[in-house]
């Protein structure tokens, strides 16, 4: 595979951020979430939408489950009064605001641009649930799918488990035997417990009910999260993170535009990559998750044992698991004694997910994205209240 090359060093500043709660908004359409979460992150910045020199815009199932398709951005950003700019709409699965957020910074470090806008906004809730269903079987090669799932079996069964793969993507997201493969294998391999992944979802609940914009409030403990209705075994269903529907949006300005704003307010934005699976073989040097993690730090010039607050994509307990250990935030194998520790929570040596995660934050796939670097900003400005 072809490796890219190094990381590009970013030089953009995020100027302005905000987001809609994230939840059930069946009464809302694209347009109204989207307008809320855009004009609140240019009132945020300082700005007005005819600052604007470009948009890149996240989203993964509007086709799917509003039927808007080839121009959602530019159908949104218009309602508003946002047009003749570019508008570039990514659609880039669970990554698509975070990959219009890593375009966009990088267009301003490059000089073509001043002032631009990078956002994602998702309605996943259908009163058809296969509509809802469908959108995440488009995850994968769909004209692979039967293979896909067959090895998806053959793993769990090497593992131990017999699973009727008929309902993956029919009564359930066909990711979740996935996450069960990865679950499985992590116990068998580290002795990761059942115990440690309910410590994840725990720990994400009592950060999520810091976080007014977070989709579950309640807190839960690992008793609870045991004690929940089984998805697939281990996994419950507080261990899986829901469905949402929501927007996020992040300006972005240059260091001449942030100067002209005054730089108090700006959070610079050191390295931004973008990196992609491929199939690798057991044994080659290093697995794509943890390349990538490299390459930021490297283009960063810092490393793990620098980082005061994560964001990561914990689609699952395990998911997040074997995050800090891609990270490098611990060894191979230790992840769920690093949060059995406590070293992940608020207080913690590194607190991880401090917005909830998906897990209790909600995951519309389109602004999960761009909604981790809104929380992060919140971070480091020191405006996340109870949860900073």
């Amino acid at each position: 595979p072809g490796t890219g090359g190094e990381l590009m060093k970013q030089n953009a500043f995020v100027a302005g951020v905000a987001m809609t709660p994230f939840g059930k908004h069946l009464n809302r359409s694209l347009k109204s979430l989207a307008s809320e979460a855009v004009l609140g992150a240019l009132k945020d910045a300082g700005l007005d939408k005819s600052s604007l020199e470009a948009a890149w815009v996240g989203n993964v199932g509007a086709g799917v489950i509003t039927g808007q398709v080839c121009v959602p951005g530019q159908v949104v950003l218009r309602d508003m009064g946002i047009g003749a700019i570019p508008v570039i709409n990514v659609e880039n699965a669970c990554a698509s605001s975070a990959t219009a957020f890593q375009q966009a910074c990088s267009m301003v470090t490059l000089g073509a641009h001043d002032v631009v806008l990078a956002m994602g906004m998702e309605k996943l809730y259908s009163e058809d649930k296969q509509k809802t269903f469908s959108v995440f079987s488009g995850g994968v090669d769909i004209e692979d799918t039967d293979r896909l799932l067959a090895e998806t079996a053959d793993k769990l069964r090497s593992l131990g488990m017999e699973l009727d793969v008929e309902g993956a993507g029919a009564s359930r997201s066909l990711f979740i035997d996935i996450y069960v493969a990865w679950a499985l294998d992590h116990m068998q391999k580290y002795g990761t417990t059942r115990e440690q992944m309910a410590a994840v979802s725990a720990k994400n609940s009592l950060h999520g009910s810091l976080n007014p914009y977070a989709q579950y409030r309640d807190v839960v403990s690992v008793e609870n999260v045991l004690g929940a209705r089984e998805v697939v075994w281990p996994l419950t269903l507080p261990m899986c993170s829901p469905i949402g529907d929501g927007a996020s949006a992040v300006v972005i300005v240059s260091e001449r535009k942030a100067r002209e704003l005054g730089m108090s307010n700006m959070v610079k934005v050191e390295a931004s990559g973008l990196s992609s699976g491929y199939d690798y073989r057991v044994g080659d040097e290093v697995e794509p998750p943890k390349a990538g993690a490299r390459a930021i730090y490297d283009a960063a010039g810092m490393g793990p044992e620098e980082l005061d607050c994560v964001e990561l994509h914990d689609a699952s307990a395990i998911s997040e698991i074997m995050y800090y250990e891609y990270l490098g935030l611990c060894e191979p194998g230790e992840g769920g004694a690093l949060v059995e520790s406590g070293a992940t929570m608020l207080g913690g040596r590194v607190p991880v997910n401090t917005s909830g995660g998906l897990m209790r934050k909600g995951h519309p796939v389109g602004a999960t994205g761009a909604s981790q670097i809104v929380e992060l900003v919140w971070q480091l400005r020191g405006e996340a209240g109870e949860r900073q």
